[in-house]
């Protein structure tokens, strides 16, 4: 128990060093004190540990330091004095400890090798520099070897090696030609860390002479060559040729074709390898292999993700490279080479070393004789480095005894130092990959106050504002400040002034009486100092006559006023703006010492204009619009915006209210609708007019209610339908007797903005709402749910309030008063707020997928325990992604989607999946400040949908009975395909459609030949793609099958002949005979007696002449030449005779030569044809034919 109790003392008292040590240290950067204080010497500035210098130049070794007095240098070199004064070659620069090796004339660079360390000394104390290593650079030439030309076999990997000489520091590595051209390089050819070119495989293209590698030495600017490599790379082709010639007809000869290889590593070799790197450095590791194909390279870290926004793939993806790297970056990282005949990998196992890095410096220690204070170094690394103390340059084990120091470990104690404990102290903390040196001094000082500020310096603010009155002090022990008002007056105290740790004074709200002559005393045990500064309270700029708004007719001329008053001492400066730009260059624009006048007005001076008034120590401005009109044609009756009223006058007068009266101005031909009253509060606001009321327009007086501590003036403003009047002038000026504050600040609120914190705000109130002078907050607060007693602090007129210390998201009971110098507000209300959120601790639990559909999937998991979720739940993030889809092999990178479920919703839905796929998905808490950890990720399956329509159809190679479709698998084929569904029936000359033939096609075929069609027929079909839950959508296409060539030439020349032609005309002249006779028989009154004969036989080869339309009747054979009447159809074995066939794609308008698409379907237009009749049965719908034709003519 004892012990645990010291170990407790000892905390609390580094905890006590530390924040005197911290005060101590604040030291003002004043370039006059810096002179006068004695401090121990501190190195500015040094030369790298490593220092690689060029052996053909001087070698500077930097070593600077400060110090009062001013220290002396010396330097070691390998653990030994060296003394520069012995070598000629060696100098020092003034006031300083550099040196300067004269190499360039005449020494020799190899021989200042070594180890050099610089000492800076004063009488306080010794500071030394790193262990500074000077080696010159090295660029040494390519050994001679004898390089044999390289003959491999097409598709052979291949190894060019470079093996540069070893230089200091490593030369850079490139590979050019004789043209001094980089060889191309690619995922075939690529060079290596070590700088070996590597051909994965080769190709003809690959034969070359003068394949060169260059080593580029940086820090001499010199590049060595090698000697040119020579590659020839015999194909299989021209190797078979070589062989023929050499062997004669009868031998069996031929060299065998390249053959493709499964992968193999041609760097690292084996299975396994290691790999150390250090902490902060680039990991680079490399995996290059042969095969044919070229292989592709992949990374993964076992048992881990490669980390993010710090990994790189370079050299074709054959270089894994990861910056800045740590401990975490340890572990097994695998390279996966792979082409399409298999696949190798290796692991590189990687352990992350460090160096030593700082935890905590030391730091410097300015203490008071007495005082105590600690030196604390911390270091980490990999291993845990060694810490070790010296004093001045010395190991402290055998350094001059301090009885008032105590070394603890990696912490040195100091207590009740003297003047004589200053001192320099190293730390030095190192393991087997490199060391950390640092200097801190302790200056101990024993200094009377000081003040920096200058004497009687002036501060000048504006009433109502802040002021901040500097006492910029130093001294040793830290000095007590206070402050005086006068020369006589009491040290000021109280709420309405802040005092500063660095001395300054703030008085948040200065007053006219607040002018005046401060005084700053400073104050220690070994003296005291004072000084004095004056602060003057200045009147605020206001503009009391503001620009108004104007209407004025074109080319006429307006004015707008800005009349101000500002403090006496104060110059103003007064800019006018157009639309907040500068005034146009135009010398219409007039400006005077109070107005801006513009004459001649045009339209573009419509606008805003701000008149600005500017002071050293404030600004103002207002605005007022112009809007310019046309000039009326005729003279009208005016009507215009009311007189402002006048002789404002106050009455009955009492402690909250008071009467106003006014006499109304003119009405300008528009009767008042009311007035409004405004007031200003010349304490508070001066300048400012708030609304207060507003009343009928038949009413000239009206009872006001009043706050306390109000300084009131009145307005009153008339209001008609053309607008507002100016406003009146002022009344005269009314102050109301000071009171408690009636109310308390409103919107009262607790958020953290931190874990550890509660942000307390609110809404301050206005200055006339404070009732009293001496305006500030009680805030108090309590956690909730738990026996504390309110705590409560008293602020002044902010509206923040930050309390730290808080545990992360707990309910806080909050209340804000207000007071006064008079007393509090009524007790406010509480609110409710909380501390500051944290991220979520855990993640949902139990998450389970249900799949619903082929495209929707119900997720649920457990809400996570609200104490974990440190903060308000805004809800649950769903994060889910496509990781394959099961109808295709191969992956491709799909972005998360993200699903937010508002509240403690433990389900949600996922829309718009693809069917028969691979999805993963993990869930998120998410609060007011982020989104947790991912549960583990869940991987569930969409099951099959029916298919997407087959991506085309395509019909070619049309002929007499036959067509060629030909298709494409489903875009999204959304499971497996079990079938294809091929409907169609034809197409009547009128769009009917014939009988639907449906055929059934395996899923592997993509074209089928359809046979036994009719000729000359239209097709329609209808095609769609199947998996085992149904059909897919169907994709349609037309087609037609063509017509024979000979049967439509034969029809075609039947009409074209002289003899048909002949025929018809003999037929017709018969015909014209006949009426002829007739008529002649009838007119002579007899009656054809042939009509009865031709009545009672009933001849049905002469039928009679149709009354209804004066046409004659149709003659016919009686069999092979009977009419074709109209819609008559052909024979329903599709044949046609020669004699009877009228149906020809003539008719169509384009005839045996109609043309058809690449893909058969037919093109020919339909033109100038009615459209086709209807079809019956399998009969077809023919056109007339020329016969036809001539004897509907006859």
């Amino acid at each position: 128990m004892m012990k645990k109790r010291s170990i407790s003392a000892s905390k609390a008292s580094l905890v006590l060093f530390l924040c005197q040590m911290i005060s101590a240290l604040d030291v003002p950067l004043d370039s006059k004190l810096l002179e006068e204080l004695s401090q121990p010497p501190t190195i500015t500035q040094q030369s790298p540990k490593d220092y690689i210098v060029d052996p053909r130049e001087n070698i500077v070794i930097q070593c600077e330091a400060k110090g009062k007095p001013p220290p002396s240098f010396s330097w070691t070199r390998n653990g030994t004095h060296f003394d520069i004064d012995k070598d000629a070659q060696v100098t020092m620069k003034p006031n300083s400890g550099t040196l300067v090796i004269n190499i360039m004339n005449g020494g020799k660079a190899e021989a200042y090798e070594g180890v050099y360390q610089c000492t800076a000394r004063n009488e306080r104390g010794a500071a030394i520099s790193n262990n500074i290593v000077i080696r010159p650079s090295r660029s040494p030439l390519w050994t001679k070897e004898k390089l044999e030309p390289n003959q491999v076999r097409e598709g052979d990997s291949l190894v060019l090696h470079c093996r540069p000489p070893v230089g200091l520091p490593p030369p850079i590595i490139f590979w050019m030609d004789n043209a001094f051209q980089r060889l191309p390089q690619s995922e075939r050819v690529s060079q290596g860390l070590n700088g070996d070119l590597y051909f994965s495989n080769v190709q003809p293209e690959d034969t070359r002479e003068d394949y060169i590698c260059y080593a580029r030495f940086n820090h001499t600017q010199t590049i060595q060559q090698k000697q040119p490599i020579s590659v020839k790379v015999f194909s299989m082709d021209s190797l078979n040729d070589t062989i023929a010639a050499n062997l004669s007809d009868t031998d069996i000869y031929g060299a065998k074709p390249v053959t493709e290889r499964q992968p193999i590593l041609l760097t690292p070799t084996g299975s396994t390898s290691t790999k150390v790197e250090l902490r902060g450095n680039v990991l680079l590791l490399e995996c290059i292999a042969a095969g044919l194909p070229t292989p592709v390279i992949r990374w993964i870290k076992e048992g881990g993700e490669l980390p993010v926004n710090r990994t790189f793939f370079e050299n074709f993806k054959k270089t894994l490279k990861i910056i800045d790297v740590s401990e975490a970056d340890s572990g097994n990282y695998k390279c996966i080479a792979r082409n399409m005949l298999g696949s190798v990998h290796h692991v590189i196992s990687v352990t992350v070393k460090a160096a030593p890095y700082w935890i905590t410096a030391p730091r410097n220690l300015v203490l008071s004789p007495g005082e105590d204070g600690t030196l604390i170094c911390r270091a980490n690394g990999n291993p845990k480095p060694n810490i070790s103390w010296f004093a001045n340059g010395v190991p402290i084990a055998i350094a001059p005894e301090d009885p008032s120091r105590k070394v603890d470990g990696d912490t040195i104690i100091f207590s009740h130092v003297q003047e004589r404990s200053s001192a320099v102290y190293q730390c030095n903390a190192s393991n087997e990959y490199g060391y950390l040196l640092a200097n801190a001094f302790v200056n101990v000082l024993a200094e009377p106050p000081r003040v920096l500020t200058p004497a009687n310096k002036l501060y000048q603010v504006i009433a109502d504002s802040p002021a901040l009155l500097d006492c910029a002090y130093f001294g040793s022990p830290k000095p007590e400040i206070e402050w005086f008002k006068g020369v006589k007056g009491s040290i000021l105290r109280g709420n309405e002034y802040v005092f500063h740790d660095n001395g300054t004074l703030e008085i948040p709200v200065a007053q006219k009486d607040s002018t005046g002559t401060y005084t700053c005393v400073a104050r220690n045990e070994l003296g005291k100092v004072q000084n004095e500064v004056r602060l003057e309270v200045k009147d605020p700029t206001m503009i009391i006559k503001q620009p108004e708004y104007k209407v004025i007719q074109r080319y006429g001329q307006v004015s707008f006023e800005c009349i101000i008053k500002h403090d006496s001492t104060l110059l103003p400066t007064v800019i006018w703006l157009k639309d907040n730009d500068e005034l146009p260059d135009d010398e219409r624009f007039l400006v005077g010492k109070d107005n801006l006048t513009i004459v001649n007005v045009t339209d573009k001076d419509d606008g805003t204009y701000t008149c600005i008034v500017n002071t050293t120590l404030d600004s103002v401005s207002a605005s007022a619009v112009l809007t310019v009109v046309a000039a009326p044609p005729t003279p009208a009756i005016i009507y215009a915006r009311p007189n402002p009223p006048f002789d404002l006058e106050l009455t009955g007068q009492l402690e909250r209210s008071v009467e106003l009266s006014w006499i109304p101005g003119d009405e300008n031909n528009s009767p008042i609708k009311n007035f409004v009253i405004e007031y200003e509060d010349g304490l508070h606001e001066p300048g400012v007019w708030h609304y207060q009321t507003e009343v009928p327009g038949t009413q000239t007086t009206v009872q006001l209610k009043l706050s306390p501590y109000v300084n009131y003036s009145f307005r009153v403003i008339a209001v008609n339908e053309i607008g507002r009047s100016q406003p009146s002038e002022p009344s005269e000026q009314y102050l109301t007797k000071s009171a408690n504050p009636d109310e308390n600040p409103s919107n009262v609120q607790g958020i953290g903005s931190e874990p550890d914190n509660l942000v307390i705000t609110w809404e301050s109130l206005k200055g006339f709402q404070s009732n009293g002078p001496g305006l500030q907050y009680k805030v108090s607060w309590r956690q909730k749910d738990v026996d504390d007693e309110w705590t409560s602090v008293i602020v002044a007129n902010v509206s923040k309030y930050i309390v730290s210390g808080t545990p992360t998201f707990v309910p806080y009971e909050i209340k804000v008063q207000a007071l006064n110098d008079l007393g509090y507000a009524p007790e406010p209300s509480e609110v409710i707020g909380h501390s500051g959120e944290d991220l979520p601790m855990v993640a949902p639990g139990n998450v389970q997928v249900h799949v619903i559909n082929s495209t929707l999937a119900k997720v649920h998991w457990d809400p996570v325990p609200l104490k974990t979720v440190r903060g308000h739940l805004q809800g649950y993030k769903v994060y889910y992604w496509k990781v394959q889809s099961l109808s295709r092999r191969s992956r491709r990178h799909v972005e998360k989607k993200i699903l937010t479920f508002r509240g403690n919703k433990t389900f949600g839905m996922l829309p718009g999946l693809e069917p028969y796929s691979s999805y993963k998905l993990n869930v998120r808490v998410v609060n007011g400040k982020g989104e947790g950890p991912a549960s583990p990720d869940k991987v569930f399956k969409t099951p099959e949908g029916v298919p997407s329509s087959p991506s085309f159809l395509k019909i070619t190679n049309p002929t007499l009975d036959s067509l060629t479709l030909e298709w494409g698998s489903p875009t999204h084929p959304n499971g497996v395909l079990t079938s294809y569904i091929l409907k169609f029936q034809p197409i009547n000359n009128t769009h009917e459609l014939g009988p639907l033939v449906e055929i059934r096609i395996p899923a592997n075929e993509s074209s089928l030949i359809l046979k036994n069609l009719n000729y000359s027929t239209r097709y329609k079909f209808y095609f769609n793609a199947q998996t085992s839950v149904g059909s897919g959508s169907q994709i349609t296409e037309e087609a037609v099958t063509i017509m024979d060539e000979a049967m439509a030439s034969r029809q075609i020349d039947i009409a074209t002949q002289g003899w048909f032609i002949g025929l018809m005309c003999a037929v017709a002249l018969l015909i014209l005979i006949l009426l002829i006779v007739c008529f002649i028989r009838r007119n002579k009154g007899g009656k054809y007696p042939v009509k009865e004969k031709e009545d009672a036989h009933a001849d049905p080869e002469i039928q009679p002449m149709k009354e209804d339309d004066g046409t004659f009747g149709e003659y016919s054979d009686a069999e092979d030449h009977k009419p074709l009447k109209k819609g008559s159809r052909t024979p329903s074995d599709r044949t046609v005779k020669k004699e009877d066939s009228d149906d020809s794609l003539v008719d169509y308008g384009e005839g045996v030569n109609g043309q058809f698409n690449e893909d058969g379907s037919f093109i020919g237009q339909y033109s100038g044809k009615k459209e086709k009749e209807p079809a019956e049965g399998n009969e077809s719908s023919e056109a007339p034919s020329p016969v036809n034709a001539m004897n509907s003519f006859v």
